[in-house]
């Protein structure tokens, strides 16, 4: 996975501490420990915690999703599944961002 600066990139002046946590613990350790949990696996779990959550930083991690292999079919499955826990409205927003996400080339 490539190195994350998205706290830094944001929040480095603001909130210098969380931006650290942020790219380093969770992107640089916790991501990174890949023979117990594949990538690919993490975007699943974290694309469905958001969407449980429907919170912005949803669209970022489908995009990462994508990068890390997690297929269309798959997507559409994990969203289609969570419609029944977190509510229609909220699996209509996450399938707009799927469709964009997952149709681009």
């Amino acid at each position: 996975m490539e190195k994350q600066t998205a706290g830094r990139d944001n929040l480095e002046e603001f909130a210098p501490q969380f931006a650290a946590l942020n790219d380093d613990v969770l992107f640089g350790e916790v991501w990174a420990r890949e023979k117990e949990l594949s990538p690919r696996d993490r975007s699943l779990i974290t694309v469905a915690s958001l969407l449980t959550q429907g919170v912005p930083q949803l669209e970022a991690h489908l995009k990462i999703a994508k990068q890390n292999g997690v297929m269309k079919e798959e997507i559409v499955e994990l969203i289609t599944h969570l419609a029944f826990y977190v509510g229609w409205p909220q699996a209509w927003s996450a399938f707009n961002l799927a469709k964009e996400i997952f149709t681009e080339e």
